[in-house]
């Protein structure tokens, strides 16, 4: 277990020292101008260029450091001068850069090259990428990492996890704030759950024993390698070329938006688009492809999902992402918590329990790392240090089959009782709570809530559930004054979130017109219904529960019901996932009932399901990175942001 600290103030951006200089990037992009900073000369890199089973001959191998001058900036250039492969498509980078700092993260690109076909063939859509970690990691492995594979599966590797601070290739950044570069580092690290980057072949299990899609990432490298082993040729639409095919299928808005011009952004488009022109792309695979095992039939979508099925994990409801970017889950199966790496490694063995933990429901994490858990089996509130020690349990202030639990800007903690008993509030030092005079507030007006959030201005939002009329209900900072609101589709409501505009979504099991449609409500930040009567619909959507909202404002749900996929919408409520959602097609992901993004974009679902199909699922760089645990993004520095979703 790794203890936890709350985001620190912004760090200066780490700009490229590159030995001799920065150099430009391919295809006209210019690196940053280096200034001060503390440099670190890079270790060899040895390696190799493949596109499917072939060597690419006179490959650019370019080396860049992730930005930290802010997102959407460019990669910052290691290299005066690429090197070029040779005829066996190996390649040597020795003495001859340095990174910005000890703790920069360090990727591959190549570009053009000889993919085995007639002499003076050069591929210029042939754009591959790898993963390389920080440079000091890269240092301390020493010889260990003397040889690297550059090929399709490194490419879909790379750019799934690192999708969430990519926009092409050249363009892989983030601000230079403590959270944005853990989120950057464990990004990175994730990439080595999806391949092994010394032979480039996608992992059958992840090295933390997750199990991994390897036949997806192998089909989506089969992909690629369609326009990789070509002359790189890009005609079309009558008698289309494989690159053409490619490059207007995955474009920056998945069917709209700019056309990539080389297969590692057209690999980052697809993983920022998972559920467009599947078909299409599924059909440059080919009858003989490169990798093996590989999907026999187009996906439903090409979402990445890693599993967690083992020990510690026993019927998950209530997921949570502190700083650290570790993730932690509430087990109803053995009245336990669980903590687990950003790697999904089990850290706490064995599981959290006792300290009041009885069918522990809600979690949430306040601004100085204590986590709160509500014990709906005893209408109590345990609360645990960063490092998951007890510290005490309560079961005060009106605590009545406790469900979900909120912290507000001062580190309040808001406790939404399930069973009419109104909402309790406590005071918090240092993890341990105060009951608040008056608590429960609201006895008279809640009843069944489910779901709740705080908005930028300290106001609880809750959703009444139960009742003739269920209703949107808001009560001030103190909650001395409440208000209601209806329509919008408002019905069973089972999760809320609030987005970065302040609008207020609604997970429904059932809209208010019709008792068996599940769909999703939104609500304006001064409770005004933005939805009609129906609601958000489509997108998978089968009983949803728990909620989540990325920093773009696209907005995820989890569907308890049918096959358990992920439905996403973006911020004006137009489904982006398929009528089946997202991830459906994995039997093990059972009754997803929680979810939480964290600041990698990396989305994690708790599924409950029962007969051994718990687990905890991670969807790898589905969403944009988010400020973690939820409770800084109220507290500074990201308060400044004025929003209840930042970006690290």
């Amino acid at each position: 277990m790794r203890t936890l600290a709350f985001p620190a103030l912004p760090l200066a951006g780490l700009i490229c020292l590159a030995l001799g200089g920065c150099s430009s990037h391919v295809g006209g992009l210019m690196a940053s101008n280096p200034v001060t900073g503390q440099a670190v000369t890079g270790p060899t890199i040895r390696g190799k260029v493949h596109g499917g089973n072939n060597p690419i001959t006179g490959a650019s191998v370019y080396l860049y450091a992730v930005a930290t001058t802010g997102y959407g900036t460019e990669s910052t250039s290691l290299l005066t001068s690429p090197v070029t492969t040779d005829s066996n498509g190996n390649f040597s980078i020795s003495g001859d850069y340095s990174c910005p700092s000890a703790t920069s993260q360090v990727y591959i690109y190549t570009n053009g090259g000889n993919p085995g076909l007639a002499s003076g063939t050069n591929n210029t859509a042939a754009g591959l990428m790898a993963g390389l970690g920080s440079c000091s990691t890269m240092l301390t492995e020493g010889s260990a990492f003397s040889f690297i594979t550059v090929n399709e599966v490194s490419t879909v590797a790379t750019a799934y996890a690192l999708e969430g601070f990519a926009t092409d290739f050249g363009h892989i950044s983030s601000s230079g704030t403590t959270l944005a570069q853990t989120g950057v580092a464990n990004a990175m690290a994730n990439i080595g759950q999806l391949e092994t980057l010394s032979t480039g072949l996608a992992n059958s299990s992840a090295p933390t024993s997750g199990s991994t899609p390897n036949d997806d990432i192998n089909t989506l490298a089969n992909i690629l390698a369609a326009c990789v082993n070509t002359t790189g040729a890009v005609t079309g639409p009558t008698n289309p070329t494989p690159c053409y095919t490619l490059f207007n299928n995955a474009r920056s808005g998945g069917s709209t938006g700019t056309v990539p011009s080389d297969t590692a952004t057209a690999a980052i488009n697809i993983a920022h688009n998972p559920g467009v022109n599947v078909s299409n792309l599924f059909s440059l695979q080919g009858g003989s492809p490169p990798f093996v095992p590989d999907l026999s039939a187009a996906p439903n979508d090409f979402t990445l999902a890693i599993l967690y099925p083992r020990g510690q994990i026993d019927g998950p409801y209530g997921i949570a992402v502190d700083a650290m970017g570790d993730i932690w889950v509430t087990n109803i199966g053995d009245n336990s918590i669980a903590e687990l790496s950003p790697l999904g490694v089990v850290l706490t063995k064995p599981a959290i329990t006792g300290n009041g933990l009885s069918e522990p429901y809600g979690i949430a994490i306040d601004g100085n790392g204590y986590l709160w858990v509500a014990d709906y089996g005893v209408s109590g509130l345990s609360s645990f240090t960063s490092t998951g020690a007890a510290v005490t349990s309560t079961t005060t202030g009106g605590l009545n089959t406790p469900e979900f639990i909120a912290i507000d800007a001062s580190n309040n903690l808001w406790v939404d009782n399930l069973l009419g008993a109104g909402l309790s509030a406590f005071t918090n030092s240092s993890g341990t709570p105060t009951a608040v005079t008056g608590s429960p507030f609201g006895s008279g007006v809640l009843d069944g809530a489910y779901g709740m959030a705080i908005d930028t201005a300290g106001n609880i939002w809750l959703a009444n559930k139960s009742g003739a009329t269920p209703e949107l209900v808001e009560y001030n900072s103190t909650a001395s004054s409440h208000s209601t609101y209806t329509g919008g589709g408002l019905g069973g409501a089972t999760g809320l979130a609030i987005d970065p505009s302040g609008n207020i979504w609604i997970s429904d099991t059932n809209n208010e017109n019709d008792n068996n449609s599940s769909a999703v409500s939104k609500f304006s930040s001064s409770g005004g219904a933005v939805t009609g009567a129906d609601g958000y619909v489509g997108g998978g959507l089968d009983s949803p529960y728990g909620i989540a909202i990325d920093s773009n404002g696209n907005v995820f749900v989890a569907n308890e019901g049918g096959s358990g996929g992920i439905s996403e919408f973006n911020s004006s409520g137009v489904a982006l996932s398929s009528s089946s959602g997202f991830g459906n097609e994995d039997a093990s992901v059972n009754d997803p009932y929680s979810l939480a993004i964290d600041g990698s974009g990396n989305l994690w679902v708790a599924a409950n399901g029962g007969g051994g199909g718990s687990a905890v699922v991670e969807y790898v760089g589905i969403a944009a990175p988010v400020v973690t645990p939820i409770a800084a993004n109220l507290q500074s520095p990201y308060a400044t942001n004025n929003s209840a979703v930042n970006r690290p």
